[in-house]
């Protein structure tokens, strides 16, 4: 097998906030209790701002025009043995891209069945504490240390 044939070890991460510094919130279908951003893996011959937009349409229905800020922001991070076989053998880590995107106000999204059961909009606070991932927590972490959340 070449390597396209496995997933790419890469993937983004966008923090969607209002300019009131709400941060939006989506429930996975699995695991269950898994509140995230949105969320995915780059396809091959996919930059990482082109995979944040297709993510963000595909998961909330909210297409990001100029808005979409590249945060900069890369972190790593182990694969983890239930998910290792839709990986090349060599992968052992996954590479994640941080974005963000603020929206003058809440918009209501739309969530596809079989990813997401639930959102909501919260308060930063409430989204650290939500957040199920640490990566997810860091990255809304540096959108309110120096950028757009409050």
């Amino acid at each position: 097998m070449s390597g396209r044939d496995y997933k790419r070890p890469e993937s983004v991460l966008v923090v969607v906030y209002t300019q009131a510094g709400q941060v939006l919130m989506m429930r996975r279908v699995r695991p269950k209790h898994f509140w995230q951003s949105v969320t995915g893996s780059l396809e091959w011959g996919e930059s990482a701002a082109q995979a944040a937009r297709r993510e963000l349409y595909e998961e909330t229905g909210i297409m990001a025009g100029d808005r979409l800020i590249d945060l900069r922001q890369q972190v790593s991070f182990p694969i983890l043995p239930a998910w290792r076989t839709r990986y090349a053998a060599a992968a052992h880590s996954n590479k994640e891209h941080w974005f963000g995107l603020q929206l003058p106000s809440r918009r209501i999204p739309i969530l596809q069945a079989n990813e997401h059961s639930e959102y909501r909009w919260v308060s930063s606070d409430q989204a650290l504490r939500m957040a199920s991932s640490w990566t997810n927590r860091k990255a809304i972490r540096y959108l309110i240390s120096g950028r757009s959340i409050r």
